[in-house]
């Protein structure tokens, strides 16, 4: 059980102390994780920005995700879409969809600058939980296209089956907790608000320490 996001992150930093002194760069999945990529970069002497994925949601039951779309449009639909409803038709309106909050969020987030670069550089990736972990899925395989130097995924919490797709996609994942019994990323933390756009953008503006 972690108190809160920055509880998590500090033991994550923890973690991935071997960092340090590398110049890595921690992106955050938004919006819960933006103030967890801070804590970890300012540990680490690093830099923090943000990865814009967004799961594609089931029909009628939108805390499911059935796939996930990075920023440039490419997708990933878990086995199990079709199986519970999201025909072809149905997912090109829901991906039509999450690159317009995608696009809207860049707008919002980095609105004056580009995202940090990722070529050659130490990548953590960093997200309060996973559970079908397809956003990590997308985030993953859009960076691994711009060539980091090595790519990590650091997470407090997964259900076991999640990780073992993960691991597939980057040279180490970091993951504190894989309890058999996952329901929720929710149930590992006592404070677990939800994070508005207006505590993203302060963060992002915030210089890193």
């Amino acid at each position: 059980m972690f108190y809160d996001r920055e509880d998590a992150a500090r033991q994550l930093a923890k973690k991935i102390e071997h960092l340090r002194g590398k110049n890595p760069l921690v992106l955050a999945i938004p919006r819960g994780a933006v103030s967890m990529a801070k804590i970890i970069a300012d540990k680490l002497s690093g830099d923090y920005d943000v990865v814009l994925v967004r799961k594609l949601r089931a029909p009628y039951q939108p805390e499911l995700a059935i796939g996930s779309v990075d920023e440039s449009g490419w997708t990933y639909i878990a086995d199990y879409a079709t199986s519970i409803g999201a025909d072809s038709a149905y997912i090109e309106s829901e991906k039509a969809l999450q690159l317009r909050t995608i696009q809207q969020r860049r707008a919002l987030y980095t609105p004056i600058r580009a995202p940090l670069a990722v070529d050659g550089r130490m990548v953590v990736v960093v997200d309060d939980g996973l559970a079908t972990g397809a956003s990590m899925i997308a985030a993953l395989h859009s960076l691994n296209n711009k060539n980091p130097a090595r790519l990590i995924c650091a997470v407090p919490v997964s259900p076991p089956a999640t990780l073992d797709k993960i691991t597939q996609l980057a040279d180490e994942v970091v993951c504190l907790e894989s309890p058999d019994d996952f329901q929720a990323v929710g149930q590992f933390y006592l404070n677990f608000p939800q994070v508005e756009d207006d505590e993203v953008i302060e963060i992002l503006k915030a210089p890193a320490e």
